[in-house]
């Protein structure tokens, strides 16, 4: 079973690891590198045991567009979104046995090395869910 693996971030987070200042941590060169090498190790370690499908991060929310229906018309709003409001970040996608084994590889995230006071100590989490083949699997 394949297992979609989704990690959030806001507008403020982009700006922390481009080093911009902000009203929180700002990660230093070496924090960025050590975040960027321990996702290098896990995507490998996930490639090497076979489990590995996709994965992609994805461009700051200042880059989103936000297509919403009003009053029966698409009504297209531009990033970014007010600096603390998550979106989605990136994703991985995994092929394996269990919902728990996805779960388990998903948790290993909370590893993620990050500077003291970075939101990773606060309020991180990930979410992992099923990816449907097709209509017949769709359930409640």
């Amino acid at each position: 079973m394949k297992y979609m693996i989704m990690m959030y971030g806001s507008q403020r987070d982009y700006d922390m690891l481009a080093g911009k200042p902000t009203d929180t941590v700002t990660w230093s060169a070496e924090d960025v590198a050590a975040m960027h090498a321990f996702m290098e190790s896990w995507n490998k370690d996930l490639a090497e045991s076979g489990e590995f499908v996709d994965g992609q991060g994805l461009a700051a929310p200042v880059h989103a567009r936000r297509i919403r229906l009003r009053n029966g018309a698409p009504v297209v709003t531009d990033g970014p979104y007010p600096e603390t409001q998550e979106v989605l970040a990136g994703y991985t996608i995994v092929e394996c046995e269990s919902f728990d084994r996805a779960t388990a590889i998903a948790a290993r995230l909370a590893d993620t090395p990050h500077p003291e006071g970075a939101a990773l100590n606060r309020e991180w989490y990930v979410d992992v869910r099923p990816v449907v083949g097709g209509y017949d699997e769709l359930e409640a």
